[in-house]
């Protein structure tokens, strides 16, 4: 590496921190509150660490809670960059191309969140080494789990290393040279699908727990994902649109709409059919459902949550698909939060919990997150937020300057 090279990335590095941190005071709030939520989840993760996960709502029975209800979900979200990658660069189209930058930038901060999750999780990071090639044991290629390993680290590096090199052009005043990053482009759209279902597989192959052992789950997982993706993408670029400068236009959530439609509504039938499959010739595999939607032996914690969960799930639907306000962002910002919201209470709490309840002995435990294992969730939500926020304004601003230099 030349020395002019070392003085353009340190420069780059540079000027990215000065635009991440750079803003009025209600964004220095902002960061302040981040931060605040970071350091609580922080503070409660060093209990955790002390006294191990006894400090958590999760048992012998119920295994996997809070922390593993967010990873599953926020795969998802990570995946659903795919949708905007797919029709940029595959079918050209220029509207989606303008933000495919800042879908992945939403991606990368995903898969932080899902990595700090499965390390909670764990215990301890100490743990970790355990799932690293050549030093733990990685059980390749038989374990599901080194697949997931590997497909979530892998897409991580693809996520941040391509629009890396893009805005590195940009910023330079350079064009991009295509066969230096678009085939890694189009590695992460199947790498993109490859993460979820791998994260269904994980699931689905557990003969013992016959809420999860369905073939319907990995398609379903693409579905809601590329219906709760996107609409967490439409939430920042509202918020990018009403607070820069940065142009996105009607086409963007226009196009951004049919997409969330199409694949809520598809979850919602897989949803339907998969409750029908479980009522219409009930049997002890079905206790689970049971217990999910209507409750069993007077345990009914989720019962609220679910329909809760459903009732958002067609609420954000309809929103999305009759939409007479013609893509106001008011309007498209209550349709996301609820379609958002009723999928991560769908997948994170309505898929993790029943499929331990009951168990194989026929034991029926309700599982309730206790405070620190709150505080630490939001802790990582912050943390996750905070990369978005700390990738996307630098890259908005880069952008912004590329376009004015190539108009001039």
């Amino acid at each position: 590496m030349t020395t002019n090279s070392r003085k353009g990335i340190i420069s780059f590095v540079t000027d990215c921190a000065g635009w991440a941190m750079a803003g009025g005071t209600g964004f220095k709030i902002y960061l302040l509150a981040l931060f605040g939520i970071i350091g609580m989840g922080a503070y409660a993760y060093y209990l955790q660490f002390q006294q191990g996960l006894i400090i958590t709502g999760m048992s012998n029975i119920v295994s996997w809670g809070l922390y593993i209800s967010n990873f599953t979900f926020f795969v998802g979200v990570a995946a659903a960059a795919v949708m905007l990658i797919l029709p940029a660069y595959v079918f050209k189209d220029k509207d989606l191309h303008e933000v495919v930058i800042i879908g992945e930038c939403v991606a990368v901060g995903a898969l932080v969140m899902c990595l700090t999750f499965i390390t909670v999780d764990m215990g301890g990071p100490l743990k970790v080494w355990h799932m690293i090639p050549g030093i733990g044991l990685f059980n390749w290629p038989s374990s599901i789990l080194t697949w997931d390993v590997l497909v979530l680290n892998g897409y991580l590096a693809l996520n941040a290393l391509v629009p890396l090199y893009i805005l590195y052009c940009n910023y330079n005043k350079k064009e991009p040279v295509g066969w230096r990053y678009k085939p890694f482009v189009f590695l992460s759209i199947l790498w993109a699908i490859s993460i979820h279902m791998t994260t269904a597989f994980l699931y689905q192959g557990l003969p013992a727990r016959p809420f999860w052992n369905n073939p319907l789950l990995g398609p379903r997982f693409l579905a809601s994902a590329f219906a709760a993706g996107p609409a967490i993408i439409m939430i920042v670029l509202i918020i990018i649109k009403q607070n820069t400068s940065y142009p996105v236009s009607v086409n963007i959530f226009q196009k951004l709409k049919r997409i969330i439609v199409i694949s809520a509504i598809i979850n919602l039938i897989m949803l339907f059919s998969e409750v029908f499959k479980e009522f219409y010739n009930f049997t002890h595999h079905s206790l689970s459902a049971q217990y999910l939607f209507f409750g069993l032996d007077g345990h009914n914690s989720l019962v609220p949550w679910i329909w809760t969960a459903i009732g958002l799930n067609i609420l954000g639907t309809v929103l999305f698909a009759v939409d007479p306000s013609k893509c106001n962002p008011r309007y498209l910002m209550v349709a996301a939060i609820s379609l958002f919201t009723g999928i991560w209470i769908e997948k994170g709490f309505g898929l993790i919990i029943p499929g331990f309840v009951p168990s194989p002995m026929g034991e029926v435990v309700d599982y309730t997150p206790s405070g620190p294992e709150i505080m630490i969730t939001l802790g990582v939500l912050a943390l996750g937020v905070l990369v978005m926020t700390l990738l996307i304004k630098p890259a908005i601003v880069i952008l912004l300057e590329y376009k004015k230099s190539k108009a001039t």
